[in-house]
């Protein structure tokens, strides 16, 4: 007999409840409402991610990586899992909450993945921080940009002006990335007219489905063209 669930937290935004809650040791949801939002064990797509999003960069010399939303960590265990010592990831989250759980009761999915020194959470949205690296002729970029958000792109997003994944974010972005950047983001299934953006934004461009068999999520890389 399944083990039965138990809220460790919730909090609401001005819209929604968000609950964290675990069964046994390592079995955590969060959920949004009546939603799953996320589950610790099924984070196969949220890891390729990471390590999709950062290959090439192991025995880079001090790579920049900017991480988009922070969810349980696990995206952000494989960044780190992919980066030298001596990286920087600055990860935007917009829930001072979740970063308090990722410190809190699910660290240990991720041996504490917040807490280690290449890390710097920012407090705010990535699109802004993107917007704000683009056009900040002093900022060095970043070698990778990586975005792992609820809701990935898909058939009804706004092809001009959706903020993560229209055609003007997908050229701030692409201002945001050194030469030979990488573009990773996360969806639920593959969507044609993200992948034809990010073409025509300047990117070689690519679509990776993790595992073997059932449902695949998808995990879209686009490299910034030197």
């Amino acid at each position: 007999m399944a083990l039965p669930w138990k809220t460790l937290d919730r909090f609401t935004t001005e819209t929604e409840t968000l609950e964290l809650r675990q069964r046994g040791e390592r079995d955590f949801i969060i959920s949004l409402g009546s939603q799953v939002l996320m589950n610790s064990m099924a984070q196969r797509s949220e890891m390729a991610l990471g390590t999709l999003g950062c290959q090439g960069l192991l025995h880079h010399s001090a790579p920049r990586v900017m991480v988009g939303g922070l969810g349980m960590g696990c995206t952000l265990r494989a960044v780190l899992d992919a980066l030298p010592p001596n990286a920087e990831v600055v990860v935007a989250e917009l829930s001072e909450k979740m970063v308090e759980w990722c410190k809190g009761p699910l660290a240990s999915l991720t041996d504490g993945a917040v807490s280690d020194p290449r890390v710097t959470v920012v407090i705010g949205d990535v699109a802004q921080l993107i917007r704000d690296v683009a056009t900040d002729k002093k900022s060095p970029g970043f070698d990778a940009i990586i975005l792992d958000l609820y809701r990935g792109p898909h058939a009804r997003t706004d092809k001009k002006n959706d903020p993560f994944y229209g055609s003007r974010a997908i050229e701030r972005t692409h201002l945001a990335l050194k030469p030979s950047g990488t573009l990773a983001v996360w969806g639920e299934t593959e969507d044609e007219g993200f992948t034809k953006r990010m073409t025509q934004g300047g990117f070689t461009t690519t679509c990776e489905r993790p595992g073997k068999g059932g449902y695949r999520h998808a995990v879209f890389l686009g490299k910034r063209k030197a």
